[in-house]
């Protein structure tokens, strides 16, 4: 499962310059918004916490916020959004899980299946893919000014299913349910928590060669600037080299 973060700083560089056109605010915007059909009080309502930590992050206007809760708790019913889904298979057969929000079925699956289409790839049917996911809890907790190694032992006595320490940062897995207790162990021991999440993780990863992990990289760019896509998931093994040519060529 190691290497989670990888893409995920690609992600984080890439939601820096969709701040400033605001792009980001509307796919935020709308997880809130599923996240609050649950309830609207982000204390008893653990996934509207997280999205509204990430939302915290991108400084996202308060009443951007605001509205999207009331959207989600029913009080403005002018939008109502689904969540969908989609398995295929991409360049050189990677398996892709992509998450999307959307009030409108029809314009998603087209615009997803267009990508696939003209870069490489096909849609799947329900349950070609997702096989090879998991749902976990994932915590990526800065390690540039303390050891490693007792962050993970905070993590793991904490209920972590998995501990990678890697380079200033250490990546934690755990089960759904237990990614509150391990996040708030971190914090209460003083450790910087730089993200939260519920992610697909690969059960196995395919490593490809240095010009084919960039072509599936590009899908990955074109999927996530789809205004409904919130999230894409492969199991493909990015190296450290090849995620260093693409921040160049960023």
């Amino acid at each position: 499962m190691s290497g989670h973060s990888k893409w995920a700083k690609i992600k984080r560089k890439k939601g820096e310059a969709d701040v400033k056109r605001g792009a980001i605010f509307t796919k935020i915007g709308r997880e809130i918004q599923i996240a609050a059909r649950e309830g609207g009080d982000p204390d008893t309502n653990f996934r509207l916490r997280l999205i509204l930590e990430k939302a915290r992050e991108a400084n996202m206007p308060k009443e951007n916020i605001e509205r999207a809760i009331k959207r989600g708790t029913g009080d403005d019913k002018s939008v109502v959004l689904e969540e969908i889904m989609y398995e295929a298979y991409g360049p050189h057969g990677v398996a892709f899980l992509i998450e999307v929000l959307t009030d409108n079925r029809n314009r998603s699956v087209a615009e997803v299946r267009r990508v696939f289409n003209r870069m490489g790839g096909s849609l799947g049917e329900s349950g070609s893919v997702s096989w090879m996911f998991e749902l976990k809890g994932y915590l990526s907790v800065d390690a540039t000014k303390a050891d490693p190694d007792e962050i993970s032992l905070v993590a793991i006595d904490a209920g972590a299913d998995d501990v990678v320490p890697g380079d200033g940062l250490v990546e934690v897995y755990t089960q759904p349910g237990d990614l509150r207790k391990v996040q708030d162990a971190l914090k209460a021991a003083g450790y910087e928590v730089s993200s939260a999440e519920l992610s697909m993780i690969p059960k196995t990863q395919v490593e490809l060669s240095p010009a084919d992990t960039m072509q599936v990289m590009r899908v990955i760019d074109a999927l996530e600037e789809l205004d409904d896509v919130t999230n894409v998931y492969t199991n493909l093994n990015i190296s450290d080299e090849v995620l260093a040519q693409y921040e160049h060529a960023a």
